[in-house]
């Protein structure tokens, strides 16, 4: 079992910035792809950010590209969201993923950014 701890979000007004943390622990053995999705109040889950646990890819969706910044690291077991020019429509619960062979299988509890205007 991986486990998924989240950390970092909050309030905060248009144009501010917010990084999230998702602190990884457990069996991450077979771990090889970090992700970071996100719910928006009343709509479906988004796929927003990936990258390698180890190597250099990294993916960001065009909703977000330019604005949100994806890194990890591997010595704090730690990924990491950069979220820049934030914008109401980024208001959601965001959720740490790890993904195990070709499902995302170990998620963390979410947390929770609101960009008010």
């Amino acid at each position: 079992q991986v486990q998924l701890v989240e950390s970092g979000g909050g309030v905060v007004e248009v144009g501010g910035s917010l990084r999230l943390s998702c602190v990884i622990s457990g069996r991450t053995k077979w771990t090889y792809l970090m992700g970071w999705h996100r719910r928006p109040p009343g709509k479906e889950r988004e796929f927003t950010a990936a990258i390698l646990w180890t190597g250099n890819w990294t993916f960001i969706s065009d909703s977000v590209k330019g604005r949100f910044t994806i890194s990890r690291d591997i010595a704090k077991n730690t990924v990491y969201l950069q979220m820049n020019s934030l914008k109401p429509e980024d208001t959601a619960v965001y959720y740490c993923a790890a993904k195990t062979g070709n499902a995302w299988r170990s998620w963390g509890q979410g947390t929770q950014v609101t960009v008010s205007s």
